[in-house]
């Protein structure tokens, strides 16, 4: 039986899939395993390490549980994940010491305050291309420091190990191999992106252990081999782990954005926009961040990215919470029924304001209503509101590069909506690009395993794999664009600092 399927394991920051590529880059098979939110205080966002886990397996025995794939067929295995969420378990038992602190927490927005209070700004920014934030692991691995006695004890003797959750998956998956890709260790404000490793001056500013750190590595290596034992995945050992990657550069390099200034959008829970810059760091001077893209083949690229933390996740709110809606489609069929939101406007702020304003104390404003506003219209606010995020990522990227972007290219499960990236192409006055296999993510991590192991030679062989499905040209004048996006710009006012008030 020929070993020549890529397996990617993708954990989201609301499922876990585990997705079975041919070396054509066709999926071959697919499954999925929600896991549960927890929202302990409002801003507050936490998962079960142990879910996230045991979601991920259940997934990775998904793909073989209809027998058109045998794990003997599976030639390496990559992995990519949600970034920033902060994991940390005692390394003797394997046991976490407290609940994983998602990326959208906002839980150490004053010891934020405080760091930039004490003139650390500069020096971060500096050496890890961040802002001081909530939303990176740093912070989030003080707090355990700081509120759980186990950790202090364990960090004391040793014995206390940090992982974003590609480092802790790995960890479990081969038995004990504690690492970490570059991608993931730029987004948690103690590694230098220029020298590669962590720093002790940011470690100590932070008050984070070295010792809790896993060893960084390049995207595109052999970090171990799966082990046995794992329960109903035994025909797996030994199949190397060969890649590993965040969530959204990996999206980047499975949209096939090699030359720098081309760009992807990916909507998922949040909208995350990247621009390859090559081997050369942008330092962004609109509150972008900057960051390793990937490591590869003994180079090391970068990227410049602005994030919006509420994307998708708002159609979500409007089906579960406000229930609005029954389903994400029909979001799709009442913002198709009317021709604009009539003055209304959606700044879903939940989880504060990403960049560029990067206000951890904004919450989330629907404003402009009038008698005459109706459901549609609130579900066509909800999609512009995603679309406009993206615009003002946009705008600063074009300013930090100097690029005018011509294509905008677009995945992520949101993506699939006709009349969004219609919209998105109206915003932008570009084209959107939308490929026919809108995977990229686990795709990207499926490529660097792929690489590790020469299933493919050099990136000329997967540029060949992406396919076109739709192209989405804008449509309205430049009038209407202005006028829209100067009330938009009028409801994030509205929305900025309200926690403040």
């Amino acid at each position: 039986m020929p070993r020549d399927y890529i397996l990617a394991l993708d954990q989201g920051t609301t499922s876990s899939r585990a997705i079975v590529f041919s070396k054509e880059g066709k999926i071959v098979a697919k499954s999925q395993k929600e896991f549960p939110q927890i929202y302990p205080k409002p801003g507050w966002v936490e998962h079960d390490p142990i879910e996230i886990l045991d979601s991920q397996l259940a997934a990775l025995r998904g793909v073989f549980v209809d027998g058109k794939v045998h794990p003997g067929q599976i030639a390496t295995i990559g992995v990519t994940n949600q970034r920033e969420t902060t994991i940390l378990w005692d390394k003797r038992t394997g046991r976490p010491v407290y609940n994983a602190i998602v990326w959208q927490c906002r839980r150490t927005a004053k010891m934020c305050e405080e760091l930039k209070a004490h003139g650390h700004e500069e020096i971060i920014r500096t050496k890890t291309g961040l802002l001081i934030d909530a939303y990176f692991s740093g912070t989030k691995i003080r707090w355990v420091l700081d509120n759980v006695p186990q950790a202090r004890r364990l960090a004391e003797n040793g014995n206390l190990l940090f992982g974003t959750v590609e480092t802790w998956l790995i960890w479990n998956l081969t038995g004990g191999e504690h690492v970490t890709d570059y991608s993931n260790a730029s987004r948690t404000m103690l590694f230098d992106v220029d020298k590669l490793r962590w720093d002790e001056e940011l470690c100590g500013i932070l008050g984070v252990p070295m010792s809790t750190l896993p060893e960084p590595a390049p995207s595109s290596k052999v970090y171990g081999t799966f082990k046995t034992g794992v329960l109903g995945l035994d025909a797996l050992a030994g199949v190397p782990i060969s890649g590993a990657i965040g969530d959204q550069p990996g999206a980047l390099f499975g949209q096939g954005c090699f030359t720098p200034g081309e760009a992807k959008n990916t909507y998922g829970t949040g909208c995350f926009l990247l621009m390859h810059t090559g081997r050369e760091r942008v330092h962004s001077q609109n509150q972008l961040l900057t960051g390793v893209a990937w490591g590869l083949g003994g180079d090391v690229e970068y990227a410049i990215e602005g994030s919006a933390f509420n994307g998708g996740a708002t159609i979500q709110w409007l089906r579960d919470e406000v229930r609005l809606i029954a389903s994400a489609p029909e979001c799709d069929t009442l913002a198709e029924s009317v021709p604009n939101a009539n003055g209304a406007y959606c700044v879903p702020a939940f989880t504060g304001l990403g960049a560029p304003y990067w206000d951890m104390y904004a919450r989330g404003a629907i404003v402009g209503l009038t008698r005459g506003v109706n459901k549609a219209h609130i579900a066509r606010a909800v999609l512009e509101g995603i679309a406009f995020q993206v615009k003002d990522l946009l705008e600063a990227m074009q300013a930090d590069s100097g690029i005018a972007l011509k294509e905008l290219r677009v995945d992520g499960g949101a993506s699939v909506s006709n009349i969004m990236m219609q919209i998105q192409a109206d915003l932008l006055n570009c084209r959107v690009n939308r490929p026919a296999m809108v995977e990229t993510t686990a795709w990207g991590a499926a490529c660097m395993a792929g690489l590790a192991v020469g299933v493919w030679h050099n990136r000329d062989a997967l540029l060949e794999l992406r396919e076109v499905k739709r192209i989405f040209e804008p449509r309205i004048l430049e009038s209407e664009r202005v006028r829209q996006y100067a009330g938009w710009k009028k409801a994030v006012e509205r929305a900025k600092g309200w926690e403040e008030a």
